[in-house]
């Protein structure tokens, strides 16, 4: 099947509450640009050089969202354009991600990433983590970022019920942060959900999720480092 059927076959599969964010690491802008045509307007990216290079390329009328683990020093590339960051795992990333916002006079969307899988490969921070920077006073002298809500990694496993678990520990710590109340927060997205559990994370409670190869096919991963 073609990426613009792939589309249409997931959008008319998902409630109209949940965002679809078309995962397109590794495909060439031809790809992209062939989901742009089918209506495709947000698309995820996990290397910022490349991201920056395809917002360079593409139309400007695309959400750009960051959803790989984040370098400080490579902020800076983004900062201009980024949409919505999921990957925030500490604070001083949110104090970076702040600094760059400024310059470019620019509030910067963010998600806390918040570890819910049982491998250690998986970045994330403690619901405790989470919960003490929104608490602290620091927090609120960040002007130019907005925590939206939280992202979540399920375990890669078989094993339906730990997903599920995992899952609904994300939608759970998301309600306990909402009611925490804090001014420079607007939580509303659980960005929970890939291409082989997607439809279990809405079950879940996910708003958004994050597919790549239902989209656009299987990736060649060449090189490792993707």
């Amino acid at each position: 099947m073609s990426i613009k059927e792939n589309l249409k076959n997931i959008k008319s599969s998902i409630p109209e509450h949940v965002t679809l964010v078309a995962v397109s690491k590794t495909k060439p802008v031809s790809d992209l640009m062939e989901a742009y045509h089918a209506g495709q307007r947000i698309f995820g990216e996990n290397k910022i050089q490349e991201m920056a290079n395809k917002f360079g390329d593409m139309p400007k009328d695309i959400e750009w969202h960051m959803i790989g683990h984040v370098q400080r020093n490579k902020v800076k590339y983004m900062a201009d354009f980024v949409s919505l960051i999921h990957g925030v795992d500490n604070f001083k990333l949110l104090q970076e991600i702040n600094k760059q916002a400024k310059k470019h006079n620019r509030i910067i969307d963010c998600l806390f990433q918040i570890k819910i899988a049982s491998e250690d490969s998986k970045f994330g921070m403690s619901f405790e983590d989470a919960s003490e920077i929104l608490q602290s006073t620091k927090v609120l002298e960040l002007k130019n970022i907005r925590i939206t809500g939280v992202m979540g990694m399920a375990t890669f496993t078989d094993d339906e019920s730990q997903i599920k678990n995992e899952f609904n520990r994300l939608k759970f710590i998301f309600n306990a942060l909402k009611a925490l109340q804090i001014d420079n927060c607007k939580l509303q997205t659980i960005s929970m959900g890939m291409s082989g559990d997607y439809p279990l994370a809405i079950e879940c409670g996910s708003t958004m999720i994050r597919v790549g190869s239902s989209i656009f096919g299987l990736r060649n991963y060449s090189n490792k480092s993707n």
